[in-house]
Parts: C-alpha cells; sequence; structure tokens
C-alpha cells in the first residue's frame, strides 16, 4: 500500500475550539467536513492527546473557523505545533465567545461556525465528533480559504506528528546541504539562501550567525532544538 495516495483527498485548514470550566483552547485540523444539509451537520477528528481533544469531547460543543490563504505561518504553528497545557494559544488573538461557550477565533478566518455534538465515534488514536451546526457566518467574502495541499506546498508548512493525516517522510538526501538546519519539532528547513525575512533574518545569513533569541518561524521551538543536515 502506498499511503502517499491519502494525499491526494482535499483537505482544509481550520483552527477548531472549545471550552471546558471556564478554559478554552484551539488546534489546528484539517479532517472537519459537512455531513449532512438539514439539519445542518459536521465532523470533525481530533487526536485524543490533544487537549482540544479534552475540551470538545467534556463540553460537547466546538467552534471551526475557516483560514484563509494570508494566514502567517506562525499563526498555524501557535495553534498547531504549540500545546495548550502549556501555552496559552488565546493571548493577543482576536477572538469572541460563541452562543455554545466555545471561542470563535477571527484573526485570518473567512468564516466560522458553531455546533453541538451530538454523536462520536472513536477511531483508535482520534475521536471523530459529529456536530448540529448551530451558529455560521461569512467573515471575509473575497479571500480564498487555505487548503492542506496550499499549506505544505505554497507555505511550506509540515504536520505535527498527531494529526489524522501525518506520514513521516523518508529523508531526501539530495535536496540537503551541509549548511542547512532542521527544527528537530516540526520539521521546519532553515535555509541560509532564503532566510527568515519575516523575523528579521536576511537571505545569506549564516545559522551560526543568527541570535541565539531567535525561534522556528512555525512551531516556536528554540535556536537548540535544530539539528544539522548531514
Amino acid at each position: 500500500m502506498n499511503p502517499k495516495a491519502m494525499h491526494k483527498i482535499t483537505y482544509g485548514m481550520y483552527v477548531v475550539s472549545s471550552t471546558k470550566a471556564g478554559q478554552i483552547n484551539g488546534q489546528i485540523a484539517n479532517t472537519v467536513i459537512q455531513t449532512t444539509s438539514d439539519p445542518a451537520m459536521v465532523a470533525v477528528c481530533l487526536n485524543k492527546q490533544n487537549l482540544t481533544h479534552d475540551f470538545v469531547q467534556t463540553s460537547k460543543v466546538f467552534s471551526v473557523s475557516v483560514l484563509s490563504t494570508s494566514t502567517p505561518i506562525e499563526f498555524i504553528g501557535r495553534f498547531g505545533f504549540k500545546s495548550g497545557r502549556d501555552t496559552p494559544k488565546f493571548d493577543g488573538v482576536n477572538s469572541r465567545m460563541g452562543q455554545t461557550g466555545a471561542p470563535i477565533v477571527l484573526d485570518h478566518a473567512i468564516a466560522f461556525l458553531e455546533a453541538e455534538v451530538v454523536d462520536s465515534m472513536d477511531a483508535g488514536t482520534h475521536t471523530v465528533f459529529l456536530g448540529k451546526v448551530v451558529d455560521a457566518d461569512v467573515l471575509d467574502a473575497a479571500a480564498e480559504p487555505m487548503t492542506y495541499a496550499y499549506y505544505h506546498m505554497v507555505k511550506g508548512g509540515k504536520s505535527p506528528k498527531t494529526a489524522p493525516t501525518y506520514i513521516k517522510e523518508e529523508p531526501v538526501k539530495e535536496a540537503r546541504s551541509a549548511d542547512k538546519w532542521e527544527c528537530s519539532v516540526c520539521g521546519y528547513v532553515y535555509d541560509p539562501a532564503v532566510g527568515d525575512p519575516d523575523s528579521g533574518v536576511k537571505p545569506g545569513t549564516a545559522f551560526e550567525d543568527i541570535p541565539d533569541d531567535w525561534i522556528c518561524p512555525v512551531c516556536g521551538a528554540a535556536k537548540s532544538e535544530f539539528k544539522k543536515l548531514a
């Protein structure tokens, strides 16, 4: 079986959020699908290790924010590679509480929906939650939604190991260079030829010359978490 065939299935990029005992949390998810139109229902698949899974399982509510193609990779890293157990993900993020009590992420979102869980299915490492949509709206009709393919091919994004679509990629030796460094947390590769302009690191800057307080632009890992590619 060739697992790469699964990459040909179309996905989107979403922030799924929920609440529990007055706390809020959210995570990046790519497996959100509409199942019926009348009543409107959606299904979302979440890893059991994720804090958001615990919140949805307990509160029986969740929100989905549809991300645009212009969403910064750092924003995706905040919700996709950090844990709410250690990081208050909503700090500095524009959001509002929905009618279910679940937070709705508004930054970089082109639409949102809220749902109440009506059923769930155990999927081994994940749980599929089926929710009845109780509210939804378009936030930016002109913007385009980000697909999972766009995230990987244009943004250069990676999949966390808890993602339902995660497949460990074999290293491509010919694409590696002695002066490239890889983040051991998310797989982001720092290429001196490209630099990290968004963080003030100009193209042509060797990894050794990057300030020690520089962090991975995808997941926020420290410079010390990077390993030199052979």
